[in-house]
């Protein structure tokens, strides 16, 4: 297992911040009307390209009815899908039929195309059990199958299959989040299914959100590992031990995911400023990252701290959960942006005046070994 240290984190202090363009007005564009869309991702062929679908692209979201607390949106979250064609974004509405979701809400995922079949291969998360009307941050990672039809106006997916469990966790390995849930901006991970075949092996993994057990921080967060019992994943998954740590730094590695370049394995996560450790260095709320030869490392932070691109000082919340595409474009989505210092906990009207929920301003960087640049807008 890789370590992403207290000293990475400190070293982004001693280097010029790789700082996002700041998000304008004209960038906050509503692309569901009385939505509020975050967390989005691609569907992606088995190699990590993005399907061409329609001469476009199909995206998945999470979404919910702009609530006067935007904060309150994680607890009634479902997925949209999204065509995206000549730059323009239509909404296809809900994934998943009403029933198809063991849980009471629905967390970020990821989504594989077979060509062959025109099957779309869902995976996500499923926050909450249905059978428990108590609020709950217990994840679980389930999958799930439906046949592409492009009969219609537009794209839709239908026939989902019975929504299937990816894992099996005992808590050996990852905290189990139906026991340690940990609390509200801080919680426990079990989530963010990422589906990856490694051409190394032809084998099929699942990278995820996770939280390291036995821990002595409640600052445990690590990215972990499962991998398929068969070529797919069809059978189930099973669990492999954390391949990088934050243990005692930070509490969360949102959506691991992974691009594969020169032979270089890129692992992607997110971070928000407020998780890492009280007691140590702060990151800013960014995309990190981390590379090695193999995918169970030896894993080394990116420009040597891990930090990959940040939001501006002067507007530190403006964005989040990026997501790094096999083309080197990083989407995101816009959070709380055009603050100018204000501060959203002193004047909550600006919790929902000031938040985007739509998707950001695409950009790119570059990479070169272990070092990458934020080369601006797409």
């Amino acid at each position: 297992m890789s370590h992403w240290s207290a000293q990475h984190v400190a070293d982004i202090a001693k280097r010029p911040l790789p700082a996002a363009p700041f998000i304008s007005a004209q960038d906050v564009v509503s692309v569901v009307p009385d939505q509020d869309l975050w967390d989005l991702w691609p569907l992606q062929n088995a190699d990590g390209s993005v399907a061409q679908i329609a001469g476009g692209e199909l995206w998945m979201v999470l979404s919910a009815p702009r609530l006067p607390d935007p904060g309150l949106r994680h607890d009634i979250a479902r997925t949209r899908m999204l065509f995206r064609k000549d730059d323009a974004w239509i909404d296809c509405g809900l994934l998943f039929p009403d029933d198809l979701n063991p849980g009471t809400r629905e967390w970020s995922g990821s989504a594989r195309f077979n060509p062959e079949t025109d099957e779309v291969t869902a995976y996500f998360t499923a926050a909450g059990r249905r059978s428990d009307p108590k609020p709950s941050f217990e994840q679980r990672l389930f999958q799930t199958t439906g046949k592409l039809d492009l009969s219609g106006k537009l794209p839709t997916i239908s026939n989902w299959s019975v929504a299937r469990p990816l894992v099996v966790n005992d808590g050996s390995m990852y905290v189990d989040v139906g026991v340690d849930q940990g609390v509200p901006g801080n919680i426990k991970g079990f989530r963010d299914p990422y589906w990856f075949r490694d051409p190394a092996d032809g084998n099929a993994y699942i990278l995820f959100t996770g939280s390291l057990p036995g821990s002595r921080s409640q600052h445990n967060g690590v990215v972990g590992l499962a991998v398929a019992h068969s070529a797919m994943g069809e059978d189930g998954f099973r669990l492999l031990p954390p391949i990088i740590s934050a243990d005692g730094v930070c509490n969360e590695m949102e959506r691991p995911h992974l691009v594969l370049r020169d032979g270089l394995y890129y692992l992607f996560w997110s971070s928000q400023n407020s998780v890492f450790a009280p007691d140590g260095p702060k990151g800013p709320s960014g995309l990190y990252g981390m590379v090695a030869p193999a995918l169970a490392g030896p894993y080394t932070p990116l420009n040597g701290t891990g930090l990959v691109l940040a939001n501006p000082a002067a507007e530190p919340r403006q964005a989040y959960c990026w997501q790094v595409l096999d083309n080197l474009e990083v989407y995101s989505f816009v959070d709380h942006w055009g603050l100018a210092g204000r501060d959203i906990f002193a004047e909550p009207r600006l919790q929902r005046d000031q938040f985007g929920g739509t998707i950001a301003p695409v950009l790119k960087i570059s990479i070169d070994g272990t070092t990458t640049q934020l080369l601006g807008p797409a």
